[in-house]
């Protein structure tokens, strides 16, 4: 390959690894109170109930 292919390919690479970088800096940890975090139990319970209905 040409050199220019490996810079492009170098280039490429490193704006991916740069973002996910980037991404996992930023992400924030959401905290939720009891009642909503209960309310997510339900609903997950509801859909793997219905996943299990489905089938």
């Amino acid at each position: 390959m040409p050199w220019y292919a490996w810079l492009i390919l170098i280039v490429a690479i490193g704006s991916i690894v740069g973002g996910l970088m980037m991404l996992r800096d930023t992400a924030k940890k959401v905290d939720l109170t009891d009642e909503q975090l209960r309310k997510v139990h339900e609903r997950n319970a509801e859909a793997d109930a219905k996943d299990a209905q489905d089938r």
